[in-house]
């Protein structure tokens, strides 16, 4: 290849990414550490150490070192340590550790046996709060016996609604509960106990004397599962004390720099998915109402852009400034999930923008002086790299450059934002991707991609798998029609009880607009989505025979089954009327692709993920079934050991099987002569 001469992007390429899971600034301000993960070629696992990275823009030097998964690094409230989480001493149980950040070896801080979630330093630095759910006591037996480990598990009880989670499997009796650990000793404390709930999210106080949590308290808490909670405890453990709130979802409370107030995130309401995300503030001690400081603005409080690498671009909890005047918090806004703030006091004058460069804001986070922000970004051509601005307004300054390298060598191709007039004639936002060398003169083959959610969006992230189509010769073209997120309540709201037609209007007036460009070959069009966006390749390949192959991936075809064999179980029939199916059997059946499949004519692939338990595999094995019977050309992909999300975080000799599946299917339906 002459020197010059980039190559395009392969499916192999998933090897050679590496990934910033988090990022946590230091309390002076002069260091960000963060977890970087990598993949071992040879055994497919993957491997997680800390790096450090000076804010004045030196070069990151990795911190620790091993085949292990390091990550949360947490630094101590003076920043002479960092508290982590690793697997080094054990692969099946990681434990929090601690490391001096000028040197030394990192020590084990537990001994548990169980589940970590979130955990802080208490504001002495002499604690750590943290959510931790035990291993149940049959399982422990189970182990330590090597003739019942062996045997293996004999029989499952179940009495709980939600007694599994894709990526989890079966959940233990136990319940998530907050834990203080001494950070010397490592002795630790349950400040919780109970059988039927979970609390999660602990935040300190500022003078470290009591915690803030959410539960939900319910009778049956998975009967009523937006009835959640914010609660203040003593910090040494005892009666919790509840702070009213209007009843919904709520996710991490975080208390003001003068312990006054609580801001959550979270919506009003049962069932309502189509709602924002919104922030709200409530009194500490509950003497007043708790106010929503961004309903105003239409906005969802959420970070809902999705791509194929995972990565650490979650939600971060509210951020308060240092004077406890106005937060900071992530916003999903066409396209990009930026950094906002609102002043405490309201006023849509206080609604201000922080970081709005084009892409995606993950973790953030404020030195002790609020004096430099650091943050992750990642943007449609760009994977997540860590960002650097002296205070909030700042010049941003790049401190990683992870994969630049290699990427460097890559054409990707080019890609376009476009908006465009949806069926209803509204605004649409969609993007097209288009293969290197392109030129208008030709005519290229198209692919329909549609997105998973519903209530999520696409946008300005990398999505490996759209360029890795492009580089082999075909546009790639998505967009967000109405119930996705990102464009305000009644936009996610337009198809809540109408799964199908609302979305394939959109769809087919997005596939019309890159149909009628000039360089698209009409004639060789394809569909492909995964999840919601598998429902919709199954809804549209039963309403037109326009696409002349189909991939759909752990779809939804059966509503009525879908109903229970779900890790999300009954609550989906908040999106179908609030009804069971037992109740309303035609409006669950007529929402189904299932319905419409005797009018398939398109060759369709169905790949599905054996332990996929959102979308269970029966699910895709209906369509496969269905189009064999039918006479319709059909094959079926089946992943075992992989779960829901194969696709963003599976094994990667999987991912790179998938792709290749994918692009084979399309090859020979698209290609032919």
């Amino acid at each position: 290849m002459p020197e010059n001469e980039k190559c395009a992007i392969t499916a192999e390429d998933l090897y050679d990414f590496q990934l910033i899971t988090d990022c946590r600034i230091s309390p002076d301000g002069r260091h960000v550490v963060y977890s970087l993960q990598r993949v071992d070629r040879e055994t497919e696992e993957k491997y997680a150490n800390l790096w450090i990275v000076p804010t004045d823009g030196g070069e990151p030097r990795q911190f620790t070192y091993g085949d292990q998964m390091d990550g949360q690094p947490r630094w101590s409230p003076d920043g002479g340590e960092i508290a982590f989480l690793s697997n080094r001493r054990d692969e099946e149980q990681p434990q929090i550790h601690i490391i001096p950040f000028r040197g030394g070896e990192a020590r084990p801080l537990t001994d548990l046996k169980g589940e970590f979630g979130t955990f802080e330093w208490s504001p002495d630095g002499e604690q750590l709060v943290c959510q931790f759910r035990k291993k149940d006591q049959e399982q422990i037996e189970r182990e330590e016996d090597e003739h019942k480990e062996n045997l293996g598990v004999v029989s499952r009880h179940v009495t709980r609604v939600f007694y599994k989670l894709d990526e989890r499997g079966f959940l233990p009796k136990e319940r998530w509960h907050i834990w203080a650990i001494d950070a010397g000793t490592g002795e630790g404390i349950q400040l919780t106990d109970s059988d039927t709930f979970d609390e999660l999210a602990p935040r300190w106080s500022p003078d470290g004397k009591e915690i803030v949590f959410v539960s939900n308290h319910s009778e049956d808490p998975d009967l009523d599962p937006d009835a959640v909670d914010v609660f203040v405890m003593p910090a040494e453990g005892g009666e919790p004390r509840k702070i009213v709130t209007p009843v919904g979802p709520k996710t991490m409370p975080t208390f003001s720099p003068d312990g006054q107030w609580v801001a959550y995130f979270g919506r009003e309401g049962r069932g309502d998915w189509w709602r924002n995300n919104s922030l709200w503030v409530v009194p500490a001690d509950g003497s007043g109402e708790a106010r929503n400081l961004t309903t105003q603005f239409d906005v969802d409080v959420s970070s809902r852009t999705i791509n194929d690498l995972p990565g650490g671009l979650p939600l971060t909890p509210p951020t308060w400034s240092q004077d406890g005047q106005a937060l900071y918090f992530q916003v999903s806004r066409h396209g990009n999930s930026v950094l906002k703030s609102v002043a405490v006091d309201g006023g849509s004058a206080s609604f201000e923008t922080v970081v709005d460069e084009e892409g995606v804001v993950g973790s953030f986070g404020f030195d002790d002086e609020q004096s430099k922000l650091a943050y992750m970004h990642g943007s449609a051509t760009a994977p997540v790299q860590i960002w650097v601005r002296e205070a909030p307004a700042g010049e941003p300054c790049k401190l990683t450059r992870v994969n630049e390298d290699w990427l460097q060598e890559r054409d990707l191709g080019e890609i376009e934002e476009v908006w465009f007039e949806g069926a209803a004639g509204h605004n649409l936002q969609g993007w097209i991707v288009k293969p290197p060398g392109f030129a208008e003169s030709e005519k290229y083959p198209a692919i329909l991609e549609i997105h998973g959610g519903p209530r999520v969006q696409y946008g300005n992230l990398f999505m490996h798998e759209f360029y890795f189509l492009a580089a082999q010769g075909y546009v790639v073209f998505f967009c967000n029609p109405r119930g996705s997120q990102g464009y305000g309540e009644q936009h996610a709201k337009a198809n809540w009880n109408n799964w199908g037609p609302i979305a394939y209007e959109d769809l087919m007036a997005w596939t019309d607009f890159v149909q009628g460009e000039p360089y698209t070959d009409r004639e060789r069009l394809g569909v492909t989505g995964g999840s919601y966006g598998g429902y919709m390749t199954n809804w549209i390949i039963g309403h037109t025979d326009r696409f002349k192959a189909a991939v759909t991936q752990r779809s939804v075809s059966n509503l009525v089954s879908m109903y229970g064999s779900s890790d999300f179980n009954w609550v989906f029939q908040y999106e179908f009327g609030d009804t069971p199916p037992w109740e309303d059997l035609d409006n669950y059946w007529q929402q189904s692709p299932l319905r419409y499949i005797g009018n398939v004519t398109t060759p369709t692939l169905v790949i599905h993920s054996e332990q996929d338990l959102r979308c269970a595999v029966e699910q895709g094995e209906q369509v496969f079934v269905a189009l064999k019977k039918l006479g319709v050309d059909t094959e079926m992909v089946r992943f075992p050991d992989e779960p829901h999300g194969l696709s963003r975080g599976g094994r990667t000799d999987r991912r790179i099987e998938r792709l290749n599946y994918i692009l084979s299917w399309f090859d020979r339906y698209l290609r032919a002569e």
